[in-house]
């Protein structure tokens, strides 16, 4: 089964655009280092929960909408691998030296494994 790569983060609605470039130009180098797929998705629809939401998790502030994310993998192994090389790597230098379009210590993120895939 796959592994997959997930985030959520809280992103200006003004810097949209600038969201969506950025992973533009990431997808080609996740793609080079052997990543299957990559899904960028806008919120339209978050409730806030009771206890819990994605809003909360991400302390989402007003002019700011909440982003879903995930890189699919062949493996774990491929995704770490990806993710030692952009320590390295000058074509990752050059994205992450142009900064993010977002608070990314509000961003939570982490590895999933594949347990049932339709």
């Amino acid at each position: 089964m796959t592994f997959v790569s997930g985030m959520v983060a809280a992103v200006p609605a003004s810097r949209k655009a600038d969201y969506i470039a950025s992973a533009e130009r990431c997808w080609p180098l996740f793609r080079r280092a052997g990543a299957l797929g990559m899904a960028e998705n806008w919120g339209v629809d978050i409730p806030e929960g009771e206890l819990t939401s994605f809003s909360s998790a991400v302390k989402k502030e007003p002019g700011e909408a909440v982003v879903f994310s995930w890189i699919t993998w062949p493996d774990k192994k491929t995704a770490d691998a990806c993710w030692r090389e952009m320590e390295s790597d000058p074509d990752w230098a050059e994205i992450l030296a142009a900064g993010m379009p977002f608070d990314a210590r509000r961003m939570i993120f982490g590895g999933f494994q594949t347990i049932l895939q339709y």
